[in-house]
């Protein structure tokens, strides 16, 4: 008995293929749309790039030793010999600047690093034990923050002196408070979700609930969270540094360059300007990375 059959066109697949097909295709689109940034991300992450890479490689691009005194005084910044003129000392301000650039970008980072960790773990612990944990954690961290930042690293400096390790302590434990506040916010809506009841139901353990269901679902609004923490460290250490209770001569931060030369503002105005526009471009271009990642995620969410 013969059989008639339907001869596909040549050169074009079945359906189940043209659906494969189709499917990859549409995920290749989406794809680049994740990873496409607009001007201002694109901006903001060339300008943070480039202070990264200051910050670990500027020591040895200095042209000067960062106490080296080749001039006498203020000299202004048309000149190939000093880029950005010098300080009230004579000292090379690019120099200056590139030698301070581990300070002011490496210690905020640790601290950063330290104050979002230690929030987003006691912000899960908080959200997946309830009861008079999750209490007992909220209260504690809603105490500290009523203490205002500036006030306590005064206290801080006042109490046991002012150095590296004790700017990097005091700003994460300044910056702890909120970011605990953020992480249990979002935690507590992850721990509705099905997937953790799901693992609840098989017996699964606290840490495997924290670390395995909930923190990769709360990645992004964390992430953002951590840009915001870096650049009110940034400018806290500054601060600090500007009334001169921040990093200690002879070593010196971009805070410290500005109040080093405050009183030269007439005839050394590059002196204050150079590190000030630093600090200014080192936090706009990571306010423009956050508001672009923070902008990219809510359309991919409303898609």
């Amino acid at each position: 008995m013969k059989l008639n059959t339907i001869p596909s066109k040549p050169g074009t697949a079945s359906g189940g293929d043209n659906s494969l097909q189709q499917d990859g295709a549409n995920e290749q689109v989406r794809t680049r749309r994740r990873l496409k940034l607009p001007l201002g991300g694109i901006i903001g992450l060339l300008i943070v790039t480039f202070w990264a890479l200051m910050a670990v490689f500027g020591p040895l691009l200095a042209p000067y030793d960062a106490n080296a005194m080749p001039s006498d005084g203020y000299f202004g910044p048309l000149s190939l010999q000093f880029p950005l003129g010098t300080d009230y000392l004579g000292r090379d301000i690019l120099s200056r600047l590139l030698h301070g650039a581990p300070y002011t970008i490496g210690v905020a980072l640790a601290a950063t690093v330290l104050a979002c960790t230690a929030g987003v773990v006691l912000g899960m612990v908080a959200a997946a034990s309830g009861g008079w944990i999750d209490a007992a954690i909220s209260r504690t961290q809603d105490a500290l923050i009523a203490i205002p930042n500036k006030i306590f690293a005064l206290l801080m400096v006042a109490s046991f002196g002012s150095s590296v390790p004790l700017l990097l302590v005091m700003a994460a434990f300044a910056y702890m408070p909120g970011s605990f506040r953020i992480a249990r916010a979002v935690a507590v809506n992850v721990m509705t979700m099905d997937f953790v009841r799901v693992a609840r139901t098989r017996g699964e353990a606290m840490p495997y609930i924290i670390f395995v269901e909930v923190l990769p679902n709360m990645l992004r609004p964390v992430a953002t969270d951590f840009g915001l923490r870096f650049v009110y460290v940034v400018l806290l250490l500054s601060a600090m540094s500007f009334l001169g209770l921040g990093v200690q001569p002879p070593d010196a931060d971009w805070g410290s360059l500005v109040r080093e030369n405050i009183q030269g503002l007439e005839e050394g105005a590059p002196a204050i300007l150079a590190p000030a526009i630093a600090i200014a471009t080192l936090t706009m271009g990571v306010n423009l990375l956050i508001d672009s990642l923070g902008g990219r995620s809510k359309r991919e969410t409303e898609k």
